[in-house]
């Protein structure tokens, strides 16, 4: 978690880093994704740059060359899920100033989330 002022762009190597590794059905361990959709703001030199170097390919629309629509179908699932996510108040404006109290509303937000998604007639 970071302040508020901080740009995205900044956290992009450590959220990739941090993501663990994903037991496939057979074959070796995924350690990481094959494939990043980012939006305009992350189309830096340094951004593509360190993406290749951890063999990741830059699913990144170019400023002034390509339409935002074409990263439409996988950003539409990303603005569903803050949605949800906004529907949940204590969320969706942070008045915790301790992280891991935030963190642990996060996830039973994510749990909450899930099982609305899982079970609509419970909820």
């Amino acid at each position: 978690m970071t302040a508020a002022n901080v740009h995205d762009t900044h956290e992009i190597f450590p959220l990739v880093d941090s993501v663990p590794a994903v037991r496939m059905p057979s074959g070796q361990r995924q350690m990481r994704p094959r494939k990043l959709h980012g939006d305009k703001a992350y189309a830096s030199k340094k951004n593509r740059r360190g993406l290749r170097l951890r063999g990741i390919t830059a699913r990144i629309a170019c400023p002034g060359v390509e339409s935002k629509e074409r990263l439409g179908r996988y950003r539409w699932v990303v603005e569903r899920t803050l949605a949800w996510k906004n529907q949940l108040r204590r969320l969706r404006v942070r008045d915790e100033r301790r992280d891991d109290v935030h963190f642990g509303f996060l996830v039973l937000g994510c749990c909450v989330m899930l099982l609305r998604r899982l079970c609509p007639d419970i909820c």
